[in-house]
């Protein structure tokens, strides 16, 4: 089913949510399409996109990366979480700090991103984020037949198509977020 998947062995995620993190299970228990969710375990060594995708050959541009944004105006600090295929940037500095209405975005700092989020670094999904966080897409993300993400934790990757990503709460497509 998954031809992304490489030498991966995906198994459907609601059977194995010791392999995803706390929050990630919460909402793939809570979703309507968690059953839509496959994850299979991987070397968490290996977990960064580049040598992940070389090592299980799973292909780069079937993979999508989070990236966590503060934007800040003033003494206030609004979160997003940006998906984009791994062969792109997100454009922070344009449109996330735009649509944050921050006078200045970047990549949230590693601690706060791990706090908020409830998941590792370099395994960050978009599944089971603070409610109040946007989750902002690229278009191609969510036309993607099928994709490789973060599953909250290093040692494993979720694969889902596109389409139940934009269904996620808090979703957005966003034109030209993706460079």
């Amino acid at each position: 089913m998954w031809t992304i998947a490489g030498t991966l062995t995906p198994v459907p995620a609601l059977d194995r949510l010791d392999l995803v993190a706390g929050p990630v299970a919460a909402a793939l228990r809570s979703m309507a399409d968690g059953a839509r969710f496959a994850v299979a375990e991987i070397d968490p060594t290996l977990a960064d996109t580049a040598e992940f995708c070389a090592h299980y050959g799973s292909p780069l541009e079937a993979s999508a990366n989070c990236v966590v944004v503060a934007g800040k105006r003033g003494d206030t600090v609004r979160y997003a979480a940006c998906l984009v295929l791994a062969t792109t940037r997100a454009d922070v500095n344009g449109v996330v700090r735009r649509r944050l209405d921050a006078r200045k975005a970047s990549f949230a700092p590693m601690d706060d991103a791990v706090s908020l989020s409830g998941m590792e670094y370099g395994g960050i999904t978009p599944v089971g984020l603070p409610a109040d966080w946007p989750v902002l897409l690229s278009p191609e993300v969510a036309a993607a037949p099928e994709l490789v993400i973060g599953s909250g934790i290093r040692g494993s990757k979720l694969l889902v198509p596109g389409e139940v990503l934009a269904k996620l709460p808090g979703a957005e497509v966003v034109d030209g977020l993706a460079r």
